[in-house]
């Protein structure tokens, strides 16, 4: 079985977002983000795709929309229409991240066994876009490292780690 890894950052009330935006910028965190998912296919939104200035390299990204005439012009970049058949493009790969956004999140907690979340330890009231509530009857914290905010950095957060109870998902 592979390991699907739901991984996000998210405010204290689960924030994602604003206008297909980051609420805030933590260089440490982007840094994580590359270090885990390089090498392994990201699949996400159609929002979250067009929010990057070009692919994120040494990744395939499978994107996620409901226009069926959407096309991407870009080497391993795929169009499909349903978390089902993103899934089933990553069903032999060991590893493979979902990166957003919230709809994406909501559809794919049930078929993932993995959660890296940085948990910013701030609330943002203009936040539209929102992470899922973790329910820790399915859900166990297995590793939590705190960074306190610096000179590059405005917000305390902490990368939290969670498994599936049992390991058990939807596949």
């Amino acid at each position: 079985m592979n390991t699907i890894t739901m991984i996000a950052a998210a405010a204290e009330d689960n924030a994602l977002g604003k206008d297909n935006d980051l609420l805030w910028h933590l260089p440490h965190d982007f840094k994580r983000f590359k270090r885990l998912t390089t090498g392994h296919p990201i699949i996400m939104g159609r929002k979250t795709f067009e929010s990057f200035p070009k692919p994120l390299p040494k990744r395939k990204h499978i994107v996620i929309t409901r226009e069926s005439t959407y096309k991407i012009n870009f080497e391993d970049c795929y169009v499909v229409h349903s978390i089902a058949a993103a899934l089933n493009m990553v069903k032999e790969a060991p590893l493979a991240f979902i990166i957003g956004g919230g709809e994406i999140y909501r559809q794919a907690e049930k078929f993932s066994n993995a959660i890296e979340l940085t948990r910013v330890h701030a609330t943002f009231e203009n936040a539209d876009t929102f992470f899922p509530e973790l329910d820790e009857t399915i859900w166990e914290l297995m590793a939590t490292e705190f960074h306190p905010k610096d000179e590059r950095h405005n917000y305390d957060f902490t990368y939290l780690t969670y498994h599936r109870r049992d390991n058990q998902r939807i596949v």
